[in-house]
């Protein structure tokens, strides 16, 4: 099986998005824990530092952000403006790369959550023209 023959370890939303009243879907915040292998800890912190930056530049992209936990484990934030802006993240080669080869990066399965976000997203002031 090749890397790209496996499931992605990201699964998909359970439900579809509803709109809001103002006709703007939900915004799409993804979670997630990952377990590092003990002798990988650094490489880890490193390449998910290293996504920080360019992710927050990513079209749709409204916040990404990096914890590392006490116990070792890293805590991934992020809300994007739809689901098709988070499948695009989800395609670039770095990313694309580091999850193709998570097993031999991480100790287990990583522990990832997708919802609809029920509160409305404040949206972003206009940038100026």
């Amino acid at each position: 099986m090749t890397p790209r023959d496996r499931p992605d370890p990201l699964p998909p939303p359970s439900r579809p998005a509803e709109r809001w009243a103002s006709g703007r879907p939900p915004r799409t915040p993804s979670r997630g824990f990952l377990r590092p292998r003990p002798e990988r800890a650094d490489e880890v912190r490193r390449i998910l530092s290293s996504f920080v930056e360019p992710t927050r530049r990513e079209p749709g992209n409204l916040q990404y952000h990096l914890h590392e936990h006490e116990d070792g484990r890293f805590f991934l934030y992020e809300v994007w403006r739809s689901r098709e802006d988070l499948d695009r993240h989800k395609a670039t080669p770095p990313l694309r790369a580091f999850l193709d080869n998570l097993s031999t990066f991480l100790e287990d399965a990583p522990e990832g959550y997708f919802d609809t976000m029920l509160s409305p997203y404040p949206e972003p002031d206009p940038v100026p023209a």
